[in-house]
């Protein structure tokens, strides 16, 4: 089937309408292999790649990959400060990120753990009608995490 640039369509043998585009100077280009019967359509054929790639581009563009913000709060954190960085998280989950809380313990801070990992679990509590939690919280070392992501 080829596809004319005004819009129309004429069915025809693949031969005929090879014979056709070279006579004009131009390629016969495959829009549509799967199709039945196949869709060509005559032009030149890096002008169509052009256009293809200019079309991928402007598609990857609009397509934006959420990131992993960061947020750090320490042992000793006051409710102001985590009030702020409650904030900041609901502003990263309006923008679809994934935030990360980090609490990092340090020296006698260790051996309290147990009040490190409730502050972080009370600021997901505070986070619930925003956000799910994607990964639970971890020790990591001398630090704890959890990863919220924006509920959809």
């Amino acid at each position: 089937m080829l596809v004319s640039d005004d819009g129309k369509t004429r069915t025809m043998p693949t031969k005929t309408a090879l014979d056709e585009a070279r006579g004009q100077g131009l390629d016969l280009i495959e829009v549509s292999p799967k199709a039945q019967p196949p869709v060509v359509k005559i032009g030149e054929f890096g002008h169509f790649l052009y256009q293809l790639q200019k079309k991928e581009r402007k598609q990857r563009s609009h397509s934006k990959q959420a990131e992993v913000k960061m947020l750090r709060l320490g042992f000793r954190t006051d409710k102001h400060d985590i009030d702020r960085l409650i904030g900041r998280a609901r502003e990263f989950f309006v923008e679809h990120h994934l935030v990360k809380f980090n609490m990092r313990l340090r020296g006698r801070e260790l051996a309290n753990k147990e009040y490190g990992i409730a502050k972080l679990k009370a600021v997901v509590e505070s986070l619930k009608d925003a956000s799910e939690v994607e990964q639970e919280v971890k020790r990591q070392g001398d630090q704890f995490t959890v990863i919220l992501k924006p509920r959809r």
